[in-house]
């Protein structure tokens, strides 16, 4: 297994708090072996939520990052040198199909379009995968499931999804969750209390508000976690949100000392 791809075999079901009908729509698309298209900004829990429907569902998770150097072998599989012997070594998308679990493309649209392509014939009616290296097509097992993810709002116009791709999926939108749920979130991963948390939400909310923002990015979910793990730890609020938020949003030092006086108005006196 490459540093690209995990498996989850963890027992504790993952911690996810619904913000919609996410849940619902997900376990009815596994129920048909329906393809699953998650959207949403980075870090807002797409990861997060594969993670808890497939515990739900008692499926094995094979997770892949998308990168600009991935190809088909890296999905598919190849031919491997292993005690003098060569063999052939299932990729991730191949284990996946054979064993019936969850294999989830994540950033597809990071990978080449051509890599891309090899994903079709699972996600439609066809449930196969042409190994063409072995001259086999490998029929889906019962359980097995697509999903992948993207960034809608970051990616470029280079880097979409092609219409043939999309059509062969349901969409799931996801996006940063409601103060109170966010707050549960920040409070549980990070170790903080709900009250710390709520500060914490507060800023990311008064970041992703700002109006004619030059930022890439807003505070996800994810940063207000690590902020809040830096509060576990001893550090101030402000300082924590410097250091897990601020800075990491941005390398201007003119946007920088803005967040950090927006920071400074949102969080509470101490």
């Amino acid at each position: 297994m490459t540093n690209s791809q995990a498996v989850q075999s963890a027992t504790e079901a993952p911690f996810y708090r619904a913000a919609g009908d996410e849940v619902d729509v997900f376990a009815a698309a596994a129920r048909r072996g329906v393809p699953v298209l998650l959207k949403g900004p980075t870090g807002c829990g797409k990861t997060r939520f594969v993670e808890a429907m497939a515990h739900q569902l008692g499926r094995e998770l094979i997770t892949v990052a998308g990168h600009e150097d991935m190809t088909s072998a890296d999905l598919v599989g190849r031919f491997q040198l292993k005690g003098g012997e060569t063999v052939w070594v299932d990729g991730p998308l191949t284990r996946a199909a054979r064993h019936g679990a969850i294999c989830y493309l994540d950033e597809v649209v990071e990978a080449r379009q051509d890599t891309i392509v090899v994903i079709h014939s699972l996600a439609d009616h066809r449930r196969e995968l042409s190994i063409d290296r072995l001259g086999a097509t490998l029929r889906a097992a019962p359980g097995f499931q697509l999903v992948i993810s993207y960034n809608p709002g970051y990616q470029s116009v280079l880097k979409n999804l092609k219409e043939s791709t999309r059509q062969r999926f349901v969409a799931i939108e996801l996006g940063f969750p409601p103060a109170e749920v966010e707050a549960e979130v920040v409070a549980h991963e990070s170790g903080i209390d709900l009250s710390t948390a709520h500060a914490l939400v507060k800023v990311g909310h008064a970041i992703r508000g700002l109006q004619g923002s030059p930022l890439g990015e807003v505070s996800s979910t994810r940063m207000l976690i690590l902020a809040g793990e830096l509060v576990a730890e001893g550090l101030s609020l402000r300082r924590a949100a410097q250091s897990a938020i601020v800075e990491i949003l941005s390398d201007d030092q003119d946007v920088v000392r803005a967040l950090g006086e927006l920071v400074d108005a949102v969080l509470p006196a101490t």
